[in-house]
């Protein structure tokens, strides 16, 4: 039986989101092998990602830009065989300087997937809440398997393989998607039109100025916690996760895991109800969690974690919902680069703030505080949002 254009999309865009978190998540738990290895201390090990973390960020831009005025599809092939290529490489160096220049390509690549695959899966989607949600599960499976694939590549080869591996995954879906673009099994999604009703500009304006901010915050939640979690449960979860990295990677692939499943429950939440309340929640009930986070220790720190993840992604597909509902179909691509150039920005200082504060006190208390400060601040922001009920369905075919 022959997969539909947008089953194939949605394909797609599922293994790329997936890729893409697994790929800018792994070093974090690969950096707690190179620390005995190469007898550098962790937070300096988490700097080399800094400039790939950037990247991520700024390259957006212009790859929404490209998307747009040349190909989706051509755009996804090269993301994925450039991000697959970069991760080989990394597993193949032997200086920190060499690691560095690795980890900023594959940050380089990685910035291609939002703004493309995403603006992609929305002008195929027929509901949009739900594959987002289901692609955002990618996502958080991702993150997930990132500590896992890596622990276990680590404890049973080598830190290399923890990179090569996963490159040559990458790889040969690049050359899957080529080959199916080649065959016309797969389209960019421009035959197809929205059908939601145009915003007015007064509103537009208004909700992209509040999304500038919450954004902002939620890659700052987000990125924060990702940097910090694997080396707070080194910390304060000896005791059940053991020595050796399997450990700490299946407890990470367990909170990440169990949080990205719940984006199911926003999607159907985004498709039937207004936005606003289910994204200004999210960052309301943050405000505590991130509180009792700080100081939490055994099975309550594993559960407030499990609790932040599952807050962030239930946002996200009322997030990308809101931004899709006030973007012209046309700039959508690049409408998501914009997206994602705040959201990865602001992962360079989200990992410098985890790494200095790790290296002023040897912990995160003071992290997990400032993080619940920027989510209290983000609640009052997104109360201005408009509160209208989403179209669930998103696109038909033209005529």
């Amino acid at each position: 039986m022959r997969a539909s254009p947008a089953g194939l999309t949605l394909l797609f865009s599922c293994l790329g989101h997936a890729y893409m978190h697994l790929c800018t998540a792994f070093y974090f738990v690969i950096a707690l092998s190179l620390e005995a290895e190469w007898d550098i201390p962790n937070h300096e090990l988490i700097k080399l990602w800094a400039i790939g973390s950037l990247l991520v960020g700024l390259a957006a831009l212009p790859s929404g830009w490209l998307a747009d005025r040349w190909s989706t599809t051509g755009m996804m092939t090269i993301y994925f065989v450039g991000l697959g290529l970069s991760g080989i490489v990394c597993g193949l160096v032997d200086s920190t300087t060499a690691l560095m220049l690795g980890l900023a390509a594959v940050g380089l690549f990685s910035a291609i997937y939002h703004p493309v695959g995403i603006a992609w899966l929305v002008r195929s989607a027929k509901k949009r809440g739900m594959a987002l949600a289901v692609n955002g599960i990618f996502g958080s499976l991702g993150v997930a398997s990132a500590g896992l694939v890596a622990g276990v590549l680590i404890d049973a080869i080598s830190w290399r393989a923890a990179f090569i591996i996963p490159g040559i995954v990458c790889l040969v879906t690049g050359v899957a998607l080529f080959v199916a673009v080649r065959l016309g099994m797969v389209d960019d999604g421009q035959s197809r039109k929205p059908v939601d009703p145009p915003p007015s500009r007064q509103d537009m304006v208004r909700v992209y100025a509040i999304l500038l901010l919450t954004m902002l915050v939620m890659g700052l939640l987000f990125h924060a916690t990702q940097a910090s979690l694997p080396k707070v449960f080194d910390l304060r979860l000896r005791d059940i996760a053991g020595e050796g990295a399997l450990g700490i990677g299946l407890l990470v692939a367990v909170v990440y895991t169990v949080g990205g499943v719940m984006q199911l429950v926003g999607g159907w939440l985004a498709d039937r109800f207004p936005l606003k309340p289910i994204y200004l929640s999210a960052f309301l009930l943050q405000v505590p969690v991130m509180a009792l986070l700080a100081t939490a220790g055994s099975g309550p720190l594993i559960a407030l974690a499990v609790l932040t993840v599952i807050l962030s992604a239930a946002a996200l597909p009322a997030e990308n919902m809101l931004l899709a509902r006030y973007t012209p179909q046309r700039h959508q691509s690049l409408a998501y680069g914009v997206k994602f150039v705040l959201a990865f920005v602001i992962a360079n200082p989200a990992i410098l703030l985890a790494s200095w504060v790790e290296g002023q006190t040897g912990e995160f208390v003071w992290l997990y505080l400032i993080l619940a400060a920027t989510a209290g601040a983000a609640t009052v922001v997104a109360f201005f949002l408009p509160n209208k009920r989403p179209q669930a369905t998103v696109a038909v075919p033209a005529e």
